[in-house]
């Protein structure tokens, strides 16, 4: 294919490979379509699987490229959304750990979520220098979450507006239609401008955020690393609300609060151990044991809901939280998606005792943790 060829034939030749030119037909790719296949044979050619169905051929096959050939060469080839899905595929569907082991890679590898789940899953095979540049990642992207999810936060606990006029002049609260009806005798029509004499705002109800609790419990499990990494962010952007407690519990088989670290999540998710056996009935017996006063607490259980434990006694402690009034609320997912994939018979007999079970993005449970706090 030269470069007057269809596009849309070339794209079609890069995403089935080479076993698709026949088929397709024209002349060879354009210099810049072949660096693009090279690179999606070097990463996708290895699948046995999609080799069989003849989805792709390898051709110039795995060895052709060095692993920092091949992430200097998709950055400058593809477009930022198409590397993240190719570093993703590498770290999670082919296992290419190097990726963020090496640390020629990390030095120059741009963090993404994708990158800082890999981090997380594989940071028990670094050494110190390469912990070291790992962290950059994990710093970046976690700086990036908790600045969207504060202003989400903020938003939610600010309380709504009201009707009724105020004295306290904030621009967020700034009365456009009152204040353009109460100065249209300033209009200059030979100004074509309409001069504020007197500026109006609405007051904000406040909410009442008056001694509540609430204990975030995040399974380990290797499947929940999208979940633990907004847990850990949504704990720290709801630390230090007034009137807000944060707990923050982790757990497997073995429970751990992190609270004392949730004003740092970065530090935070550098002590989570990934992976193991999950005993949820354990760790909602620990969260049992931290509410202090059930009707002004919410506890936020983050799980898979595939029991390891005793699922008769999670759901016998999950009934007698929410019999004595605190709200208990089970969430499948907590990440940008929201895409959960759970056990669903346990999930409905948490649900079947008066649990609210689910999936939420993070400013979601802000806004549900908000939406309690201010009754």
């Amino acid at each position: 294919m030269t470069d007057a060829a269809d596009p849309t034939l070339e794209r079609w030749r890069l995403v089935l490979g080479e076993a698709a030119h026949d088929g397709l037909g024209g002349p060879g790719l354009s210099a810049e379509a072949l660096a693009r296949d090279a690179a999606l044979d070097w990463l996708y050619g290895r699948d046995e699987e999609l080799a069989r169905r003849g989805v792709r051929r390898g051709g110039t096959g795995p060895s052709s490229l060095t692993t920092v050939d091949w992430l200097d060469g998709i950055t400058r080839l593809f477009p930022r959304e198409t590397v993240e899905r190719l570093e993703r595929d590498a770290v999670e569907r082919y296992e290419i750990h190097e990726v963020v082991t090496d640390p020629e890679l990390l030095g120059r590898i741009e963090p993404n979520p994708t990158l800082l789940r890999a981090v997380l899953r594989t940071k028990h095979l670094m050494n110190p220098e390469v912990l070291r540049l790992a962290r950059r990642i994990v710093e970046t992207v976690v700086r990036q979450l908790v600045e969207r999810l504060a202003a989400e936060v903020r938003q939610s606990f600010s309380g709504t507006r009201a009707r009724r006029p105020s004295r306290f002049r904030q621009a967020r609260n700034f009365d456009v239609r009152r204040t353009i009806q109460a100065n249209l005798a300033h209009w200059r029509p030979d100004e074509r401008r309409l001069h504020i004499r007197s500026p109006h705002f609405y007051s904000r109800t406040r909410r009442h955020l008056d001694r509540w609790q609430v204990i975030l419990l995040v399974d380990q499990s290797g499947s929940m690393t999208g979940s633990v990494i907004h847990a850990a962010v949504t704990a720290a952007c709801l630390w230090g609300l007034p009137g807000v407690r944060t707990h923050l519990v982790a757990f497997d088989t073995e429970v751990v609060d992190l609270t004392a670290d949730v004003d740092d999540p970065v530090e935070l998710l550098m002590k989570v151990q990934l992976g193991g056996g999950t005993d949820i009935a354990r760790a909602v017996a620990y969260s049992a044991g931290l509410v202090e006063n059930p009707r002004r607490s919410i506890v936020v259980l983050i799980t898979d809901f595939y029991e390891g434990g005793d699922a008769g006694a999670l759901v016998r402690t999950v009934r007698q939280l929410v019999a004595q009034g605190t709200h208990v609320l089970g969430l499948a997912a907590l990440d940008e998606e929201a895409e959960p994939v759970y056990d669903r018979d346990v999930a409905q007999r948490l649900a079947d005792v008066g649990a609210g079970v689910g999936a939420m993005t993070p400013g979601e449970l802000a806004a549900f943790v908000a939406d309690h706090v201010s009754r």
